[in-house]
């Protein structure tokens, strides 16, 4: 088992993917025809539960995208849920204190790292799959290095302690929420502003000194092309439900023009 998006980073390759809100492993299988790199499965901020995210998971791994989720709380059950159900990456939002991502490494990863709960579940295919076939240390160790736990940055507390949070063994990499950030500083989406910028870069630089990922979320393609620039390895750009709303007012505006 190789998580690509790992892979690509420990090459130096840029990776991009989106959030799906859809609920639809259709749309899900649509998206894998586009090249994108990964889809993350959105608990926190929509009406997907557990059994719709492991469909969604399905989905995705068939699609050629590595699938990810953003749980909804920092508790042991939805981090360990996912992984049992093949996640690849978690995405942990609200995020505050070191003690809290310390936890975090606690839920996601096996011992010695951490103490995740073992079962033959379908991350493995049940006991079956290559990389869980053979015996339960090398499985607990593929996983540890395979599935990415990435906290992410949308606070102050967190943002005030990022450069221990990223540096924690067992941290993947950061992701980086602007418009949560924006908000907590007081300064909700402006993204110009000279301190939200800073902190920013500092979170970025905090990654790099790490030797970390760092993912950050864009809702445009100016943004994203941008955040290539400055230097993140990952940039998830937009949501699936706001996509598809433009590409069909899009439509609708010039098929109207021309009417």
């Amino acid at each position: 088992m190789r998580n690509k998006i790992l892979e690509k980073f420990e090459q130096n390759i840029k990776t991009l993917g989106t959030f799906t809100h859809m609920q639809s492993t259709t749309a899900i299988e649509c998206l894998g025809y586009t090249n994108l790199d990964y889809v993350i499965v959105d608990m926190e901020h929509s009406a997907i539960a557990t059994e719709g995210s492991e469909r969604c998971i399905a989905a995705a791994e068939a699609s050629g995208l590595a699938p990810f989720v953003r749980v909804h709380e920092i508790l042991r059950s939805p981090v360990l849920k996912m992984l049992d159900a093949g996640a690849q990456g978690l995405i942990v939002p609200c995020v505050e204190t070191v003690e809290q991502v310390k936890q975090l490494v606690q839920y996601a990863k096996f011992a010695p790292l951490g103490a995740r709960g073992f079962c033959p579940t379908r991350d493995g295919g049940w006991g079956f799959a290559p990389h869980a076939s053979g015996s339960i240390a090398d499985y607990m160790k593929t996983c540890n290095r395979e599935t990415l736990l990435l906290p992410q940055c949308e606070t102050l507390g967190c943002l005030e302690n990022i450069e221990d949070i990223a540096s924690i063994d067992g941290v993947d990499g950061i992701f980086i929420g602007p418009f949560d950030l924006s908000i907590a500083m007081g300064k909700p989406a402006q993204f110009d502003d000279t301190e939200f910028k800073q902190a920013i870069a500092r979170i970025l630089s905090a990654c790099k000194a790490a030797k970390k990922m760092c993912f950050i979320f864009a809702g445009s393609l100016e943004a994203a092309n941008k955040y290539f620039e400055d230097g993140f390895d990952s940039v998830t750009i937009g949501l699936d439900t706001a996509i598809y709303i433009n590409a069909y007012r899009d439509i609708v505006s010039k098929i109207a023009e021309n009417a």
